[in-house]
């Protein structure tokens, strides 16, 4: 028997060293980040309602979850707060190139059935090794973000009937795009917890791929009536916006048009993810995630007084003036002016809806008054941050807002006789439908 001078050490809880957890962890890190971006990205291209609600919240949660892994690196690496790319490129191109997706099915299935599934396994691989001990604040986050997987993977494979129903014809090159990204991440090793291997073969451009572009016009669901002007008022300024139960329905149905503003947020985290980094992306999310909860708010509403898809008006107005100058500064300008404008007419509104004693509006109406003000903030510092970076003065503030309100006015300007008519004739319908319903009540 071999003689020793020390006690036995090799247990399992020692695998991994403090600088090699860190390592893991930044690799994960790049991954959320990777993929919360292209996630954004695809908000405007997505049709079914679902997916855009569904895809903003699982961004969201890849955000805090990465967040969580970028602090735990700077505490790992004390007193270094330096994150840089090494060999992590290959997986990182990789994960670029699927954010050029042929269709949005193929996007989808693609974190549903490659990029999420290696997250689950190399975060479940990860946990097998830690140290309960050494690396308990780790376990912590690591441990509901495989919940949270687990979670993301069965509704994103749920999307599937609608967005086949969407993209007709796209069900081949959604499952060849997803096995080819198999193929690839398998020859780099996975995700994983081990080193990284180089690609076998130089990475060439994914066949079928379509360079990903901010569209123009966004693609919305069929389900509900489709036009460019949600309420009548957008049109005509004498319209009044109402009381009672036209201020219930005005008041649901322009949260449920807060859809464009979960575009545009997704959009602008995007566009600006390189030149801000990741404390902007990490905002960006949230208040994605915050528009898509609006979006919610005024959707369960309206469906539980008893209207149905058909019957609700869903306008493009306002993702179309934003995106009808390329700058993304006016993106973000539009969602920064648009939606905190009315920040004080919600608590005004919010005192109707308790004397109505409608709770479901004024319990909607305080949280977004308190998700707004969050806002605000968001939109000041990165605003600002933006003119810093071009060398603008701080005064541009007002120029951005009068370009984004000369932007809106162009399209409403360009509002034809027939699409006012439409407009109108879709609010008065769904005002009388709420009428009878009421007296049906009585």
């Amino acid at each position: 028997m071999k003689s020793t001078s020390y006690l036995p050490g090799l247990q399992k809880r020692a695998k991994f060293m403090r600088r090699d957890t860190a390592e893991i962890l930044k690799r994960f890190f790049f991954c959320e980040q990777s993929l919360v971006v292209t996630q954004a990205a695809w908000l405007a291209n997505l049709a079914p309602f679902e997916a855009k609600i569904l895809l903003s919240r699982v961004l969201w949660e890849d955000a805090m979850t990465a967040n969580a892994m970028r602090e735990r690196i700077f505490e790992l690496r004390y007193p270094s707060r330096l994150i840089k790319v090494t060999d992590e490129t290959p997986l990182l191109s990789l994960l670029a190139e699927a954010r050029n997706a042929p269709t949005a099915l193929a996007l989808v299935w693609s974190l549903a059935r490659v990029f999420k599934p290696a997250l689950l396994k190399a975060y479940q691989a990860y946990l097998h090794y830690s140290d309960f001990i050494g690396d308990g604040p780790s376990m912590r986050f690591m441990e509901q973000a495989v919940r949270e997987k687990k979670r993301q993977i069965e509704r994103l494979n749920a999307l599937t009937p609608l967005l086949i129903d969407a993209e007709k014809g796209a069900l081949a090159g959604a499952k060849k795009w997803v096995d080819i990204l198999e193929q690839r991440l398998s020859e780099l090793g996975e995700i994983g917890i081990d080193s990284i291997k180089g690609p076998s073969t130089k990475l060439t451009l994914m066949p079928g791929q379509k360079k990903f572009a901010q569209p123009k016009l966004p693609k919305r669901d069929q389900r509900f009536h489709l036009l460019r002007f949600y309420w009548p008022d957008i049109v005509d300024r004498s319209y009044p916006y109402g009381t009672g139960l036209q201020l219930q329905l005005r008041s649901a149905i322009s949260h449920f048009n807060e859809v464009w503003a979960v575009e545009i947020a997704g959009a602008i985290l995007h566009a600006f993810a390189d030149q801000l980094g990741w404390e902007f992306i990490n905002d960006a999310a949230r208040w994605t995630y915050d528009e898509a909860r609006h979006c919610q708010m005024g959707y369960e509403r309206l469906t539980a007084w008893g209207f149905e898809p058909g019957d609700l008006p869903l306008g493009s107005c306002l993702y179309e003036s934003a995106l009808s100058d390329p700058d993304p500064i006016y993106w973000i300008g539009m969602l920064f002016f648009f939606e905190t404008k009315n920040i004080g007419k919600k608590k005004e509104r919010l005192a109707k809806f308790i004397e109505y004693d409608d709770k479901v509006s004024g319990h909607d109406m305080d949280f977004d008054w308190a998700d707004e003000t969050i806002h605000a903030s968001y939109g000041k510092k990165w605003l600002g941050k933006i003119l810093q970076i071009r060398n603008e003065q701080s005064t541009d503030f007002d120029a951005i807002r009068d370009h984004c309100g000369q932007l809106f006015e162009n399209i409403v300007n360009g509002a034809t006789e027939k699409e006012c008519a439409e407009t109108r004739a879709v609010a008065d319908k769904l005002i009388n439908k709420g009428q009878i319903s009421l007296e049906e009540a009585r």
